[in-house]
C-alpha cells in the first residue's frame, strides 16, 4: 500500500507522522497548533498548520511524493462539521494525496486510546471532551464545547480559574493564594495579565500553560489551588459518567488520554475517585496509544466504529506537486 500521513491538530501543537507502506510509523514533524475549526478563521489556520507539518515530511522523507491518504484529527471538527469538510477539500488541493480524511481530535483520541474498539475515552489537554462508542454503534460526545462555553476541567479551564483566583487575591476580593506569585512569575505584572493572555493569539492555550502551576500549588498544599484541581477532576468525572450512560456495553473500557494527564496525582487521584462512584461497571485501563496513533489507524482503516464521524474526500484530478521551498509554520496558530 502507498504511504500515508496522520496528523494530530490540537490547539497547542500540530504533529504529523509519515506512515510507511507496511503501516509502521516513521518520522514525526511538529509545528504550533491552531485555535480550532469552530474559531473565526479556524479553517485557514488549520490548513496552514497542517501544510507546515506535512509538506516537510513529504519533501524530506518520501521521495515518491504521492500518498494514499492524509488523516487529520482536528480540534473543533465535531462542533463545526462543515468546516471539517472544507478543510478536507482544501487539503486535497494542497497535498499529493489520493484521499483526505478529517475528523475530531476527540475521535482520533478515542481510536488511538482503545485501538479502534468501543468504550469511553476522556481526552484532556487545552480542551476536554469525553467520547463514548458502544457495542451497537451508539455514540456520545460530552462537553468539548470550547473554552467559553465548556471544556470544564481542561487545561484552559484550570488555568483560567487559577488566574481568576490570583487576581481576586491581588484585588483583595479573595483569599491569599500561592497562585498570585505563580501568575506573576509566569506572566509578569498582574495588571497586564489580560494583555498577556491575548498577546499570543490563542488565549485558551496561553491560559492552559498555567495549569501545571495550579497543580504544583495544589500538591504543595495551597487550599485555593487544591479546590480548583478537585473541581476540575469532578467535572471530568461527570463527563465520563455521562458518556458511559449514553452508550451500550456490559462492562465499559474507560481510558484517559491527553497532555493534561501530565499533571499527575493532584488531578488523576481525585478523577479516579470520581469514576469509582459509577453506577455502571467501568473497566479503567491505560491508553493503548495517543491521538496520532488514532489518526494512523483511521488513515488506513475505514471499517472501525468511528467511520461515521469521519469526513473523507477523494481525488478526481491529478495531485499537486510538492513545493520545493521550505514551508514556514504559521506565525500565530
Amino acid at each position: 500500500m502507498t504511504a500515508a500521513v496522520a496528523v494530530d491538530l490540537g490547539k497547542t501543537g500540530c504533529r504529523a507522522v509519515l506512515i510507511g507502506t507496511d503501516g509502521t510509523a516513521g518520522p514525526v514533524h511538529e509545528v504550533p497548533g491552531s485555535p480550532g475549526l469552530a474559531a473565526e478563521g479556524g479553517v485557514e489556520a488549520a490548513r496552514a498548520a497542517v501544510r507546515a507539518a506535512v509538506l516537510p515530511l513529504i519533501r524530506e522523507h518520501h521521495a515518491q511524493g504521492r500518498l494514499a491518504a492524509v488523516c487529520v484529527g482536528a480540534a473543533g471538527a465535531a462542533a463545526a462539521p462543515e468546516a471539517a469538510r472544507t478543510l478536507a477539500e482544501l487539503l486535497l488541493r494542497d497535498l499529493p494525496a489520493d484521499e483526505v480524511a478529517v475528523t475530531s481530535d476527540a475521535v482520533t483520541a478515542h481510536a488511538g486510546a482503545l485501538g479502534g474498539r468501543t468504550g469511553v475515552v476522556l481526552a484532556i489537554g487545552t480542551g476536554s471532551v469525553a467520547i463514548g462508542i458502544g457495542e451497537d454503534g451508539s455514540y456520545a460526545r460530552v462537553d468539548g464545547w470550547g473554552p467559553w462555553l465548556g471544556d470544564e476541567g481542561s487545561g484552559a479551564w484550570i488555568g483560567v480559574t487559577g488566574l481568576r483566583a490570583a487576581l481576586r487575591a491581588h484585588d483583595g476580593r479573595g483569599p491569599d493564594t500561592a497562585l498570585l506569585a505563580a501568575a506573576t512569575r509566569r506572566f509578569g505584572d498582574p495588571d497586564t495579565l489580560p494583555a498577556a493572555l491575548a498577546a499570543g493569539g490563542n488565549p485558551a492555550r496561553t491560559a492552559a500553560s498555567f495549569a501545571p502551576d495550579v497543580a504544583h500549588a495544589a500538591a504543595a498544599g495551597d487550599r485555593v489551588a487544591g479546590i480548583i484541581v478537585g473541581d476540575a477532576a469532578t467535572a471530568l468525572g461527570e463527563a465520563v459518567l455521562a458518556a458511559a450512560a449514553r452508550i451500550t456495553g456490559e462492562v465499559l473500557p474507560v481510558t484517559v488520554t491527553g497532555g493534561l494527564t501530565g499533571l499527575g496525582e493532584p488531578l488523576m487521584a481525585p478523577l479516579r475517585a470520581a469514576l469509582e462512584g459509577s453506577a455502571r461497571p467501568l473497566s479503567p485501563r491505560p491508553p493503548l496509544g495517543d491521538p496520532l496513533d488514532g489518526a494512523r489507524l483511521l488513515a488506513r482503516d475505514a471499517t472501525v466504529p468511528h467511520e461515521s464521524h469521519v469526513v473523507r474526500v477523494r481525488r478526481t484530478t491529478p495531485p499537486p506537486s510538492v513545493p520545493i521551498t521550505p514551508v514556514t509554520p504559521p506565525a500565530v496558530a
